[in-house]
């Protein structure tokens, strides 16, 4: 999503056409300003400027009634119908009308903090730092001139999403400008999409312990929307421990209307939802984080497989998933590709409990170069409670593995994409395999996709990489732990030294029994 991806239908995150230059003409003001300090600027005027713009609408409809009863300046007129109550000095049109000034930083401040005053539930959330010496006010002043130049918050533009692609479009530029320099993992819409899919999160809880900006709870909302449910079937839980983040994530569900209770806090050490048992859980966590100080944790009830590794937090997650699984709970989730493979520090231990627990449902591969700050290969891990439930078939002692790292498009010389049709492929296998209504039948594709019964993993001393099951070649599987890996080389190396000393050997022998010779012993 780095840049815009021409081919209409994509779905999957291109752009219409504005969204980029907009963000060309926002970026061209950033001056020396570091994105990630950027991205709170644009992103907090954005957010103003969408609650004014629903705002005003519904003022001017109350106006236009108010010979009938109705009072544009009570509160409970926009709280009603979900339109957050914006007071005066907070309306857009009074700090478009003051951006020339050089104290229209402060003006900013205090519109966020009356917003925050007046709307408990953004309390904390809004940024409020316009004034500061740093931040070049004729430059600011620009910004808002041009943030007001698109509508975001009327009926209109609500009915398009224009704030959801404009918020999307933005959060992933600025992924893609960080860089590495970024703590934080922005997770593609394509990958969003694709586990989103192939959950199929209908109703029920939700719930995201690393939730980001909120991405996956904005497309689970999105694919009840497609598929003709209706909004608010899912209730949302979240957490976050990046502060910033947090805050994103609030106003990021704020501005589309999902109720969602979303805790600021690290999920291992002060779990903001410890009595919450999921119907689903999408997660995409820190890959192989080797601060997340499990030494502490040791004892904690959640590792029920086996206690993880205080290097590596990949399977602390995965347990803390499926510790808030119900009973006929479904998780899907980002990892490392490692995961699929590690035997390090009791890594594979735990991942064979999870297997013999027959709690793995379906394993992908996907391709490398989707992510915006990391070059890691992921994979997408699929587990469910209770696999012989009656909503599916009974798929107890099998597991699914797709190889899709063949599958995806390049959007620009670095960054890849899965398109529509490359995540339909993907579900639809999966929906197919699983049993879903009106999916057809499965067939294993060579290559592809194949259903594997756990003898076979076990034979595999439970490695899960799609490769070893589908038939894919030995040589493109790019899974081996590094350090395993070395391992491997350094012994063969030493053999070929070895078979090259004893050729050597060999050769000098035959050259002196010719005569040819007449080096040393």
């Amino acid at each position: 999503m780095a840049r815009a991806n021409k081919k209409a239908g994509n779905g999957t995150g291109a752009t219409l056409g504005f969204e980029e230059k907009l963000w060309q003409a926002a970026d061209a003001l950033r001056a020396n300003m570091d994105a990630a300090e950027y991205k709170h600027v644009v992103l907090g005027l954005v957010f103003l400027k969408y609650v004014s713009d629903a705002f005003e609408e519904q003022h001017a409809r109350l106006l236009a009634e108010k010979a009938g009863g109705a009072d544009p300046e009570d509160p409970d007129e926009y709280r009603a119908i979900h339109i957050f109550w914006v007071p005066k000095e907070a309306r857009w049109s009074f700090l478009k009308g003051h951006a020339k000034q050089p104290t229209v930083g402060t003006l900013i401040d205090d519109a966020m903090a009356a917003i925050e005053r007046d709307n408990p539930s953004l309390k904390g959330v809004l940024p409020k730092d316009y004034a500061r010496p740093g931040l070049d006010k004729h430059r600011l002043g620009q910004l808002v001139d041009l943030v007001g130049s698109i509508g975001l918050g009327d009926e209109e533009s609500r009915s398009k999403d224009v704030l959801g692609r404009v918020y999307e479009y933005f959060l992933s530029q600025f992924a893609s400008a960080e860089g590495r320099q970024s703590g934080q993992f922005y997770t593609p819409r394509c990958v969003v999409r694709a586990l989103v899919e192939m959950l199929a999160p209908w109703k029920g809880r939700v719930y995201d312990p690393a939730c980001g900006s909120g991405g996956m709870f904005v497309q689970s909302e999105k694919f009840i929307e497609e598929h003709g449910g209706k909004v608010g079937q899912i209730s949302v839980y979240g957490q976050e421990s990046n502060y910033t983040t947090w805050r994103l994530a609030k106003m990021n569900l704020a501005i589309r209307g999902i109720d969602a209770r979303i805790a600021h806090g690290d999920s291992f050490h002060a779990d903001g939802h410890p009595d919450l048992k999921a119907d689903y859980v999408l997660a995409n966590p820190p890959f192989n984080d080797s601060d997340w100080r499990g030494d502490l944790l040791k004892d904690d009830k959640r590792w029920a497989f086996g206690v993880p590794p205080a290097g590596n937090a990949n399977f602390a997650w995965v347990q803390h998933f499926i510790h808030h699984l119900a009973p006929s709970g479904s998780a899907g989730f980002v990892l490392a590709n490692g995961s699929m493979s590690s035997s390090q520090s009791g890594e594979g231990e735990i991942r064979k409990a999870i297997v013999e627990a027959d709690l793995v449902d379906c394993m992908v591969a996907l391709p490398g170069q989707l992510f915006y700050s990391t070059q890691i290969p992921v994979c997408l891990w699929f587990l469910a409670r209770d696999r012989k439930n009656g909503r599916f078939r009974d798929r107890r002692g099998e597991i699914l593995f797709v190889d899709a790292r063949k599958l995806g498009t390049m959007v620009d010389r670095v960054h890849r994409e899965l398109t529509a049709d490359d995540i339909a492929k993907i579900a639809g296998t999966y929906h197919a395999w699983r049993g879903d209504k009106g999916a057809g039948e499965y067939a294993d594709v060579p290559g592809f996709c194949r259903a594997a019964k756990v003898e076979e993993v076990r034979k595999h001393g439970f490695v899960l990489t799609p490769g070893r099951y589908v038939g894919a070649e030995a040589a493109e599987e790019d899974d081996e732990p590094f350090e395993e890996r070395m391992k491997r080389l350094v012994a063969q190396l030493k053999e070929q030294q070895a078979e090259g000393g004893r050729l050597d050997r060999e050769i000098e022998r035959n050259l002196k029994g010719l005569g040819f010779w007449s080096g040393g012993a």
